[in-house]
C-alpha cells in the first residue's frame, strides 16, 4: 500500500469533531516521554512542557496530541514511563475529565491502536502511598486520524502524525521498535542516533514532506497538521497548506500549533534569562496568527 492510500484510509476512518471560532485547540506531538533515563529526551523539556500545559488547561484549550506522545519503542511498558512524569499525566487526565483530550497514535507508540492495550496499561494505575489501583484515563481511545469540521464553513482541518507517509516506520514499526530497544538506546551514550529516524534524517525528511504534499494537491489543498518529522511547518495562505507542529524534544524548547479565534499560529515555549538573572518560561509566537478561512481555495 502506498503512502497516499495509507493516508486516504486514515482519512475515511477519521472521525470528525465540530468547531468553530469559539474553540481553543493546542496540537502537541513527539513528546516522547521515556523513564528519565539517559535516554529520556522529553526529560530535559518536562519542566517547560508542563508549564505549557498548565497554561492551555486554565485557558480552556483542548489539548490534541498528534502522535508519539509516549515512548515506547525505547520502553517496555508504560508504568515506569508513569512513573518519570506522573504530573503530566495527572494534569492530562483533568483534560480528559473535562473531556479535552484527544490522542493520536504515531509509529513509537502504535501499540495503542489496540484499544485492549490502552484499556489494560492507561486506564488505571497503582497508588503505593495508599496501595490502592486509582483510576487514570477511563475510557480513552486513541486515534490515527481525526478531521476538525467548521461548523458555519464547513471548512476542514486533518490531523494525522504524518508516518503514513514514512512507509519503513508504518510497515516495519516493530522492526524499528526492536533496533530502537536493543541497538540505537545502548548508543545513545556515546552520540550515535538512530538513521531509521526522519527527525534525524534530512533526505528522508524531506521525501516524507514531499508525499504529504502530493496528497495534500490531491485532496484539494486539505488543510494537514502532522508531526512526526519534528520539524516545525506553517506555510502562508496560497501556499501548501501542510503544518507541522514540530516536537516537545527540541534542544531546550518545545514547539506546537494554536488555533483560537478562527486563527492559526505556530508557538515556541522555552526558558527565558530575565536582567536580574533569573529564569522564566517564556511563550513565543514563531508564525501567524493567520485566518483559517483564508487558507479556503488557497
Amino acid at each position: 500500500m502506498s503512502s497516499s492510500k495509507r493516508l486516504d484510509r486514515a482519512y475515511s476512518n477519521a472521525n470528525v469533531i465540530d468547531f468553530d471560532d469559539d474553540s481553543k485547540f493546542i496540537f502537541f506531538s513527539d513528546c516522547h516521554r521515556g523513564d528519565n533515563s539517559f535516554a529520556d529526551d522529553f526529560a530535559n523539556n518536562r519542566n517547560i512542557y508542563f508549564h505549557a500545559l498548565n497554561h492551555y488547561y486554565r485557558e480552556g484549550f483542548h489539548y490534541y496530541e498528534l502522535g508519539d506522545g509516549d515512548e515506547l519503542w525505547e520502553n517496555l511498558s508504560f508504568d515506569a514511563i508513569f512513573e518519570a512524569h506522573k504530573n503530566v499525566y495527572t494534569l492530562l487526565r483533568q483534560f480528559h475529565l473535562e473531556k479535552r483530550l484527544k490522542m493520536l497514535w504515531g509509529n513509537h507508540d502504535m501499540v495503542y491502536r489496540d484499544p485492549d492495550f490502552v484499556k489494560k496499561n492507561l486506564s488505571h494505575y497503582f497508588e503505593p502511598i495508599d496501595g490502592e489501583d486509582k483510576t487514570l484515563f477511563k475510557d480513552l481511545t486513541f486515534h490515527e486520524a481525526l478531521i476538525l469540521k467548521h461548523t458555519e464553513t464547513g471548512q476542514e482541518l486533518f490531523l494525522v502524525h504524518g508516518h503514513q507517509a514514512d512507509w519503513w516506520n508504518y510497515i516495519f514499526w516493530r522492526v524499528g521498535r526492536f533496533l530502537v530497544r536493543i541497538l540505537w538506546k545502548p548508543l545513545q551514550v556515546v552520540g550515535i542516533s538512530d538513521p531509521t529516524s526522519p527527525a534525524k534524517n534530512y533526505k528522508e525528511l524531506i521525501r516524507i514532506e514531499r508525499r504529504i504534499k502530493r496528497w495534500i494537491l490531491k485532496k484539494n489543498l486539505l488543510i494537514t497538521i502532522a508531526g512526526h518529522t519534528h520539524r516545525p511547518r506553517f506555510p502562508e495562505p496560497g501556499q501548501i497548506p501542510f503544518f507541522n507542529d514540530g516536537s516537545c524534544v527540541h534542544p531546550r524548547s518545545i514547539t506546537g500549533i494554536e488555533i483560537e479565534k478562527g486563527e492559526i499560529s505556530l508557538i515556541k515555549w522555552h526558558i527565558a534569562t530575565k536582567p536580574d538573572g533569573t529564569l522564566q518560561i517564556v511563550r513565543v509566537l514563531l508564525e501567524g496568527p493567520e485566518k483559517l478561512e483564508d487558507y479556503i481555495g488557497a
